[in-house]
């Protein structure tokens, strides 16, 4: 199999998108929280594009802030209490915003680009320089997306501790999954155990509760999530899958344990659905549930992948 990389122009986006010769297409906006843009497979005797995506510039520049669809979630995913927490001794407060993070809507750019016979991948990097009061710790992020035969794309994210003492990491990744069909009729399966239990404004309250609903498939008709899950690693993988029965598609995810959490939300139009592995719980600065501490001068590693079968 022969893979390819492709820079292009498209409805006022700067895309790369790596490619395989059997029509797989993943397409990145590097310009925006390394967005994952696309993920198109053959379908019938079309394509049909996995992901919820934007339509045009003006939409993304609207958007992003109301749904976050796609982009990285990097230094904290989900929220933060208040947007406040202390880290040794010392309080702070996120200036930017309280959740997901504050890398979603910034510019990464392109230090790598390989294509072989048997992968094509992009490596993107943003360097944070400290500037939120909130959050005053340099750090520099990598995100490398790899396009894998049998329509797999890994997804592999490095942090870099550019601070002079240790500091506190939250990893995630926000793509919202589509097949064009209403995710009422979309089945969900996950292994799990655990659910985190969440309080009326949606901050875990600390515990804990066991939880098996999704573990053998479960149709969504008339399920409304908005949770997170401790992932059984247990289990055989992969430990997540979403299926569409009418179309035969089924979506795959691979996670490993650098990402012990599955975030599940489904939006009101309920024409998408939000997938997402997260090395914490929300308010993970604060009730330490997944919370990573990257020591200074060193690295964390957080790696996926999602793969597309009977397309």
């Amino acid at each position: 199999m022969a893979f390819s990389i492709t820079h292009k122009e498209e409805n006022g986006f700067s895309i790369i998108a790596l490619q395989d010769d059997a029509g797989a297409e993943v397409q990145i906006i590097p310009g925006f929280g390394a967005l994952l843009h696309a993920f198109r497979v053959p379908h019938g005797s079309g394509h049909i594009n996995i992901i919820d995506s934007y339509q045009s510039d003006t939409d993304l520049h609207a958007g992003v802030t109301g749904s976050f669809k796609s982009v990285k979630l990097s230094p904290f995913a989900c929220r933060i209490k208040d947007g406040a927490y202390n880290w040794k001794g010392t309080d702070y407060t996120i200036r930017k915003s309280p959740i997901h993070g504050l890398l979603f809507d910034q510019a990464f750019t392109l230090i790598k680009e390989e294509a072989t016979d048997s992968f094509a991948e992009i490596s993107l990097e943003h360097h944070y320089a400290g500037d939120d009061p909130g959050y005053p710790f340099p750090y520099r992020c990598e995100v490398q997306y790899r396009l894998l035969p049998e329509q797999m794309l890994q997804v592999t994210t490095a942090v870099f501790n550019l601070h002079n003492a240790p500091v506190p990491m939250m990893d995630g990744w926000h793509p919202y999954f589509t097949t064009g069909t209403p995710v009422d009729r979309l089945e969900l399966q996950f292994s799990s155990t655990s659910i985190v239990e969440f309080d009326e404004k949606l901050i875990p309250t600390g515990k804990v509760l066991p939880y098996s609903e999704f573990a053998h498939g479960k149709s969504m008709n008339g399920v409304s999530l908005d949770n997170s899950f401790l992932l059984d690693f247990a289990a055989a993988q992969p430990l997540c899958t979403l299926t569409d029965p009418e179309k035969n598609i089924r979506i795959a995810f691979y996670p490993d344990k650098s990402y012990p959490i599955l975030q599940v939300y489904t939006p009101p139009h309920r024409n998408s659905i939000a997938i997402e592995n997260l090395t914490g719980a929300p308010n993970a600065f604060n009730n330490g549930i997944g919370l990573v501490t990257v020591e200074p001068g060193h690295s964390a590693i957080f790696q996926t992948a999602i793969q597309v079968n009977g397309a």
